[in-house]
């Protein structure tokens, strides 16, 4: 019998979020748990035909490979049976232990296994080594398992106590209605065991705190709000439990030249407006080295011009941004009387030529004449009225 589709079990669409998913995954379990539906063979064939789905689609490795390969691509890693030791009760520990007070997993002899906490760090770059990629060093704080104790919390020559509350399970069972469900022991905080001889040198966590280098490599081409994971790098799991994940979020810092969007670049180029005028060359400052730009005579400001391939190559791509530059005319200042006196000749000889050297301006102005032609009939009328 061929398996249906995972997002279909689940009824979310494919680009679902991993919240979303939590959430289709609770609503079916709340519909076709065991404990609800005893001796209903339909409901945990659902139940575990939903469990299957939602533990592929939240996995982002399972997921990538379902999307490309489907079944195909999650059956070779066995996925019926590589948790096959995760019964009903902790798949629905993962999905309502935030609500019930539950968390983690329960290991042997009722001690309750937790994965540690991911961690974040912020790495900032200046734009030139986003661009080009490095390798940075980074020194983190982070939880490892106290070698004094092996992560016990008991002192050295002593052991954890079987708790007298949940003797030993972690859980204590409360009854709501029909529905009974397992709860996280307030005595020992599902730990199944109590320590009462705490280690001295962590203090009975079973862990201490400790700076660590990684040595991350960053790729070319990144942009701010990547994030680069490192898997078990961050905080160390309690009774055993797995390490979370370190990620690195990347920052990149202000350019005094260039502004970024995506893979291209924008500057602004500020020129002479003789330079506008007549026309000319100049070089532009790339971050591969300077690159001639030529002016073309009467250029106006905000003139753009995209030089290609000479912006930011994809992190996800071979291809390669443009830099866009927008020419900026610059207005004299600090003029010498000579400097003056030629100015004001030019200007003579513009404005009898009119609309010819300056279109824009006299369109300008025959605009606001209009506009104030209108305004003025608008308000006082026609005299011959």
């Amino acid at each position: 019998m061929s398996k249906r589709d995972y997002y279909e079990v689940l009824g979310v669409q494919k680009n679902s979020s991993e919240d979303d998913l939590k959430k289709a995954f609770r609503r079916l379990a709340m519909k076709y748990h065991p404990d609800r539906n005893p001796d209903d063979a339909e409901a945990e064939a659902k139940f575990k035909e939903a469990k299957e789905a939602y533990e592929v689609l939240c996995d982002q490795n399972k997921r990538a490979a379902y999307d490309q390969f489907g079944h195909a691509g999650v059956d070779q890693a066995g996925m019926g049976g590589a948790r096959g030791g995760a019964g009903f009760g902790d798949i629905f520990e993962d999905i309502f232990g935030d609500i019930f007070g539950g968390g983690g997993r329960r290991g042997g002899g009722g001690t309750r296994a937790y994965r540690g906490s991911d961690l974040q760090y912020n790495l900032e770059l200046s734009l030139e080594e986003a661009v080009a990629g490095k390798e940075v060093d980074i020194r983190i704080p982070a939880m490892k398992t106290c070698e004094t104790c092996s992560g016990t919390g008991a002192k050295k020559g002593t052991q954890p106590q079987t708790c007298s509350t949940c003797h030993g399970q972690g859980q204590v069972r409360i009854q709501q209605g029909f529905f009974s469900i397992q709860q996280t022991c307030p005595q020992c905080h599902g730990n199944g065991k109590v320590i009462t001889d705490p280690c001295p040198e962590c203090h009975g966590q079973g862990r201490i705190e400790e700076h660590k280098t990684l040595s991350v490599k960053i790729p070319a081409g990144v942009d701010t709000g990547d994030r680069i994971r490192l898997s078990g790098e961050g905080e160390a799991g309690l009774n055993g439990g797995p390490s979370g994940d370190l990620y690195v979020q990347v920052f990149v810092k202000e350019h005094e030249l260039f502004t970024r969007e995506g893979d291209n670049l924008f500057c602004n180029v500020p020129i002479r407006f003789t330079t506008a005028a007549l026309g000319g060359e100049m070089d532009v400052p790339t971050l591969n080295g300077n690159v001639n730009l030529k002016i073309p005579a009467e250029t106006q400001t905000g003139k753009k011009f995209r030089l290609r391939n000479k912006g930011v190559k994809s992190v996800r791509s071979s291809s390669i941004g443009d830099l866009v530059c927008t020419v900026i005319v610059e207005t004299p200042v600090n003029l010498t009387k000579r400097q003056r006196e030629l100015l004001e000749e030019l200007d003579k000889t513009m404005s009898e030529g009119g609309k010819r050297h300056s279109p824009k301006e006299h369109s300008w102005l025959d605009k606001a004449k209009g506009f104030i032609d209108d305004v003025k009939h608008d308000l006082f009328g026609d005299k011959n009225d």
